[in-house]
């Protein structure tokens, strides 16, 4: 998704991007894997958004104008931590990736990129449909 979004015709210098990561309510299987799992996640993600944030620097974006934020509130789905998030301060885009889900998942979770779509009023929202 990262390399979709670096790959748009933008103007690197005029955009403010904040790269977030949502935390949601771990599932058993999540918890099964321990304390320390869930301890180190917060470490993990911080490490990847800060990755991302060097390479849409390298590829010219300025890096005072990219915020990372993890939101470690936990809620019961991505797609409701982003709509929290998007009220709280309104962007002008919101560019998901969109991976596959089983079935059941979709059932029961329901399809995050519709979700945000139906939800994101005033705004753009761009789906990118990962490998």
């Amino acid at each position: 998704m990262l390399d979709f979004f670096i790959n748009m015709e933008l103007c690197a210098q005029d955009v403010n991007i904040t790269l977030i990561h949502v935390f949601r309510k771990p599932s058993s299987g999540e918890e099964l894997m321990g304390q320390k799992f869930m301890k180190e996640l917060p470490t993990r993600f911080t490490s990847v958004l800060q990755k991302a944030k060097d390479r849409l620097v390298e590829k010219g974006y300025i890096a005072d104008k990219i915020e990372t934020k993890l939101i470690e509130v936990l809620y019961p789905t991505i797609s409701d931590g982003i709509i929290d998030e998007f009220n709280k301060k309104k962007y002008d885009m919101v560019v998901i990736g969109r991976k596959r889900m089983s079935k059941a998942e979709e059932f029961v979770l329901g399809d995050p990129s519709a979700k945000l779509v139906r939800a994101l009023n005033g705004t753009a929202v761009l789906v990118v449909k990962c490998k």
